[in-house]
C-alpha cells in the first residue's frame, strides 16, 4: 500500500538515468521526475514527497545548490535526500552530508542496489510518520486526560506506593485547602484529614488502605473532610490501587466528592418524610416506627404502652362551612394544645385530616392513659376565636393498650379506631378504651363488609316491597323498595345492619343503583302483564353528592324501558341540606326526566318551610314515629295534622307510613292523608311474592 500513499520525486538532467531511476522506484511509490534543476526546487515544494533522488552534477543548478534550497524551506526541510553521484571521492560525500544527505546512488545506477535503498528509505519514513502520529496522538490523549482530571466534579488524588502524594486537581485542592505545589510528595494523611463526623475521630485513607488489600475499597460511612483552613466537607466515594500490566504496584487514585449539600437535603427530606408539613408533629410513618420500637421494648421492661387515636368532633362541617384556611388554622390550634398536654412522655401524632395519636410508652410510670385522655378532652373544649368569635369544639377518643389488647403496631392502630368510633357513637366528647365486645363488633363488622360486597358483586341484594294503600279505596296505588340481605343460612339480615356500612365504605352507590334497577326491572315486568305500577326507592345523601347521579338514573330507566314516572325517589331532608345547591340541581334534573321527588322522614331533620319551596318535590312523607305516638300523644297528633295541613297547602301528596292499627288507619284518613303503609295493612315481601299476590288491587279487610 506504500505506492498508494508516498512520493518520491527524481531530479536528473540526464533523460536515460532519469528513466533508469523511474523504472527503478515506480513500483515502490508515485513517481514525479525533474530533468531541469532550476525547477527542481518549486517541483518538491509544490508535491512535499517522502523522498528527494537528487543527481549532483547538472548544468544549470548543481544538486548541491537545490539540496541546499529544500533544507532553507521550513515546509520541505524534513524531507530526506538520496544524492545520485558518479563520483566516489570523500570531499563529495562530505559535502552532501554537510548539507543534509542521507544516503548515495552510485553511476552506473544499479537496479536492484537503487530500489533496495530508496524501499528502506520509504520505510524509514513511513515509520517516521506513523511515530510522529502516535506521539501526536498520545500528547492530545495526554492533555485531554490532564484537563479531565481538573475538570471533573469531584475530587481526585493520586499517590504512590509510599503513600506520597503524586497528582491532586483543583477540586481536590478546594477541599483539602492544599494547593498542587504544596501538596505533591506530601503523605496524603497530611493533605486529606478524614474525620467520623458523629465521633470526630481520625479515619484511615481509603487510598493506604486499598495499597494494603491490593482491590478498590470505599470511604467510611458518615465521614468527614476537615480542610487545612479548618473548613467541614461531608465527602464520599472509593479509592482503588494502580497495577501495571506486569503486576507491579504503582499507587493508588481516590476519588471524592463533597456530598454536604445531599447530606444537608437528606436530613431536610427525612424530616419532611416523617412529619406533618402543618403542624410540625410526626406524621403517621414516624409513629408507626415509635409504636414498633416500643412495642419491642416491652419484651424486656414488662412495661404497658397505650395508644390514644383522638378525632376533632364535626371537623369536616367546620371546614366545609368556613373554609380550608381556617381549618387549618384550628388543626394548628389543637396540635398546640394537645402537644402541651403530652410533653416529653410521649409522642403526639397527626395521622389524617383531623386525626391525631399520642403514644405513651411507659404507662404506669408517673402517667395513665385515661389520666391523658381526660386532659386532651379539657383542652378540646377550650374555645377557638375564629373570626372575633368563639367557636367550642370537642374530641373523641379511642385507646388502645399493648399488650393487653394487641400484639402488634397494627392491631394498636386498628383498635384505637375501632375505640374512638365507639365514643363517637356514645355521643363524642369522651373516650373509650378497647374491649372485647369492641373487637366482636369489629370482627362483626368486617364479615358483615365482606357479605355486603360479595351480594353486590354477584347481583345477589334483594328487594323486599311494602305496599301504599289508597285511603279512599283502600287498594294498592304502588310500593316502596326496601333493600335486604340474605345470610348464609337464608336467614334475612335488616338493612340496618349494613346500610350504614355501605355509606361508610362508599358501597352505598352501587347499592343504590342495583336496587333501583331491580325496582325499575319489576315495574317493567309489571307492564308487560299490562299492569302500570310505581315503586319507590330510597336515596342516600351520598348518592345525591355524586354530580352524576342524574345520569346514572337515566340509563337504568332507559335500560329498563319503563316510562320515568312510574318511579319516585325518596330523599331525606339532611340529604337536601348537605349541599344545597348542587342538590338542588340534580334534583331539578331528575324531575325533567319525569321522576317524582317524595321527602321522606319529614319533620324529623331540618323541619324548614323555606326549603320546600326551594326544592322540586312531589310527595311528602309523614315519619312513623310521629304516626305510631298519635293515638297517645296530643303533640305527635298536633304535629302529624300540621304536617297534613302543611302539604296540603303546598299541594303535595302526603303518604303516612308506619300504620299499625286501625286507630292510625282512621286518624290519618280523616287528616285527609293520599297513601298509607305499615304493619297493618301488609309487611315488606320479596318481589316475587309482591308479584302474586298484588298483581290485582286487594281491599283492606
Amino acid at each position: 500500500m506504500e505506492n498508494e500513499t508516498q512520493k518520491v520525486v527524481i531530479i536528473d538532467d540526464e533523460p536515460t538515468t532519469l528513466l533508469l531511476l523511474e523504472s527503478a522506484v515506480e513500483s515502490l511509490a508515485k513517481v514525479i521526475t525533474v530533468s531541469q534543476s532550476v525547477q527542481a526546487f518549486e517541483c518538491v515544494k509544490l508535491h512535499c514527497p517522502d523522498l528527494v533522488v537528487l543527481d549532483i552534477s547538472m548544468p544549470e543548478m548543481s544538486g548541491f545548490e537545490v539540496c541546499k534550497q529544500i533544507k532553507a524551506c521550513p515546509d520541505t526541510a524534513s524531507i530526506p535526500v538520496i544524492f545520485v553521484t558518479s563520483h566516489s571521492d570523500i570531499e563529495n560525500e562530505r559535502i552532501a552530508l554537510s548539507l543534509g544527505a542521507i544516503d548515495f546512488i552510485s553511476k552506473p545506477v544499479d537496479m536492484n542496489l537503487c530500489r533496495m535503498r530508496v524501499s528502506n528509505h520509504l520505510t524509514i519514513q513511513s515509520q517516521k510518520s506513523m511515530l510522529s502520529t502516535i506521539n501526536t496522538e498520545l500528547e492530545a490523549e495526554k492533555k485531554h486526560l490532564a484537563i479531565t482530571l481538573r475538570s471533573i466534579a469531584d475530587g481526585v488524588i493520586s499517590i504512590n506506593a509510599a503513600g506520597d502524594v503524586t497528582f491532586i486537581n483543583p477540586v481536590a485542592q478546594r477541599l483539602t485547602g492544599y494547593s498542587e505545589k504544596e501538596a505533591i510528595g506530601k503523605p496524603i494523611d497530611a493533605v486529606m484529614n478524614l474525620r467520623d463526623a458523629s465521633s470526630n475521630e481520625s479515619l484511615l485513607n481509603p487510598a493506604l488502605y486499598a495499597l494494603e488489600i491490593l482491590r478498590p475499597v470505599a470511604m467510611s460511612y458518615n465521614a468527614t473532610l476537615v480542610s487545612r483552613q479548618n473548613k467541614i466537607f461531608r465527602v464520599e466515594d472509593s479509592a482503588s490501587p494502580i497495577i501495571d500490566d506486569e503486576g507491579r504496584l504503582l499507587g493508588a487514585v481516590m476519588v471524592f466528592q463533597d456530598v454536604s449539600e445531599a447530606v444537608e437535603m437528606a436530613v431536610k427530606m427525612t424530616h419532611v418524610t416523617n412529619h406533618d408539613q402543618l403542624t410540625g408533629l410526626p406524621n403517621r410513618v414516624l409513629l408507626h416506627d415509635r409504636i414498633v420500637q416500643a412495642v419491642s421494648r416491652c419484651f424486656t421492661s414488662k412495661q404497658s404502652i397505650a395508644l390514644l387515636l383522638i378525632d376533632i368532633d364535626n371537623f369536616k362541617y367546620l371546614n366545609d362551612s368556613l373554609g380550608h384556611q381556617i381549618g387549618d388554622f384550628v388543626i394548628s390550634n389543637i396540635a398546640k394544645r394537645l402537644n402541651k398536654v403530652v410533653g416529653q412522655g410521649g409522642t403526639l401524632a397527626r395521622v389524617g385530616g383531623d386525626e391525631f395519636a399520642c403514644l405513651l410508652s411507659d404507662v404506669g410510670s408517673g402517667f395513665s392513659a385515661d389520666s391523658i385522655a381526660m386532659a386532651c378532652l379539657q383542652a378540646g373544649r377550650e374555645p377557638i376565636e375564629i373570626n372575633g368569635k368563639p367557636h367550642r369544639l370537642s374530641l373523641s377518643i379511642g385507646i388502645s393498650l399493648y399488650p393487653q389488647d394487641a400484639v402488634n403496631a397494627e392491631e394498636m392502630m386498628r383498635h384505637a379506631d375501632s375505640a374512638m368510633y365507639r365514643s363517637k357513637s356514645l355521643g363524642k366528647d369522651t373516650f373509650s378504651f378497647f374491649s372485647k365486645d369492641l373487637q366482636h363488633a369489629m370482627h362483626h363488622r368486617v364479615e358483615m363488609e365482606i357479605k355486603l360486597r360479595h351480594a353486590i358483586e354477584n347481583n345477589a341484594l334483594a328487594v323486599f316491597l311494602q305496599p301504599k294503600y289508597d285511603f279512599d279505596n283502600k287498594k294498592v296505588q304502588g310500593a316502596e323498595s326496601l333493600v335486604r340481605m340474605y345470610d348464609e343460612s337464608g336467614e334475612v339480615i335488616g338493612p340496618d345492619e349494613f346500610i350504614p356500612l355501605a355509606e361508610e365504605t362508599g358501597l352505598i352507590h352501587q347499592l343504590g343503583n342495583q336496587v333501583l334497577q331491580k325496582s325499575c326491572e319489576f315495574v317493567a315486568s309489571c307492564n308487560e302483564h299490562g299492569q302500570p305500577f310505581k315503586i319507590a326507592v330510597n336515596v342516600a345523601a351520598k348518592q345525591l353528592a355524586n354530580p352524576g347521579f342524574a345520569k346514572e338514573v337515566e340509563q337504568i330507566i332507559k335500560k329498563a324501558g319503563i316510562d320515568a314516572s312510574s318511579i319516585e325517589l325518596e330523599v331525606t331532608e339532611s340529604a337536601l341540606m348537605h349541599d344545597f345547591e348542587q342538590t338542588r340541581d340534580i334534583l331539578i334534573e331528575l324531575t325533567s326526566l319525569g321522576v317524582t321527588i317524595a321527602l321522606d322522614d319529614f319533620g324529623t331533620g331540618y323541619s324548614s318551610l323555606s326549603y320546600l319551596r326551594q326544592f322540586p318535590l312531589n310527595v311528602l312523607k309523614i315519619d312513623r314515629s310521629f304516626v305510631i305516638d298519635m293515638d297517645t300523644e296530643q303533640q305527635a297528633h298536633d304535629i302529624v295534622t300540621a304536617i297534613v295541613h302543611l302539604a296540603l297547602s303546598l299541594e303535595l301528596k302526603i303518604v303516612a307510613e308506619g300504620i299499625e292499627t286501625q286507630s292510625h288507619f282512621n286518624g290519618l284518613k280523616a287528616l285527609g292523608c293520599h297513601l298509607g303503609q305499615g304493619y297493618f295493612m301488609c309487611r315488606p315481601m320479596p318481589m316475587n311474592d309482591f308479584f302474586t299476590k298484588f298483581i290485582d288491587d286487594i281491599d283492606v279487610a
